[in-house]
């Protein structure tokens, strides 16, 4: 029997209070348990500590990056570096700040943008290594140097504008294509496709000097 002025609702309500706050105390011991075990790397060095808190981690940072849409050998390989960066920076964590798993999560999301920031960098050196002239420097290379940094020049200066924007973003501030498209306010595609028309033209200019 329920007591006066009770009913089912009430009732079931009453219930999904109690779960809800019976979850809500497990993951406040987790987050405890878990910034303990930082703890303990941070002050002691404990193996055992860190292997407990990369069983627990490393595994979900993967699904989580896999998710974002990195490949599964990427993944796995920035988990670990997650991991190896919670190792070294445990003393860094404060956690008035945030949670446990939200300050693991934050290393490697830094991570995964690290890496697409790196192989925008590595598309345009991959451009300029295609018009390097091949074998011994020859007596002209200063000028063709210079020609070469003259089309370059050329090539930006008649980029349409919002090609010559996401260029700017991407080889300039370091972003990623993901970055640019929410900084812009652009659908992802879109910011391909003008990434992509850009390093046409300057490779087209780039090739008119070999």
């Amino acid at each position: 029997m329920h007591g006066p002025g009770s009913g089912p609702l009430e009732f079931l309500g009453s219930r999904l209070a109690r779960r809800r706050m019976s979850k809500d105390s497990e993951k406040q011991k987790q987050a405890r348990d878990q910034a303990r075990l930082i703890a303990d790397v941070a002050m002691r060095k404990d193996r055992q500590a860190f292997v407990s808190l990369f069983g627990y981690f490393a595994p979900r940072i993967k699904s989580l990056l896999m998710r974002g849409g990195a490949p599964a050998e990427m993944a796995e390989d920035l988990a670990q570096e997650a991991m190896i960066s919670v190792w070294r920076k445990a003393s860094c964590f404060d956690p008035a700040r945030a949670s446990p798993a939200a300050w693991i999560f934050t290393i490697a999301r830094n991570l995964r943008i690290d890496v697409a920031r790196r192989s925008q960098r590595e598309k345009v050196y991959a451009v300029l290594e295609t018009v390097e002239p091949d074998g011994p420097e020859q007596p002209d290379a200063i000028i063709t140097a210079s020609q070469r940094e003259s089309k370059v020049r050329e090539a930006l200066n008649i980029l349409p504008p919002e090609q010559l924007e996401v260029v700017r973003l991407a080889f300039t501030e370091g972003m990623s294509q993901s970055e640019i498209a929410e900084a812009l306010k652009l659908p992802l595609g879109t910011v391909k496709s003008r990434t992509r028309l850009a390093m046409t033209r300057l490779r087209q200019k780039l090739e008119e000097v070999r």
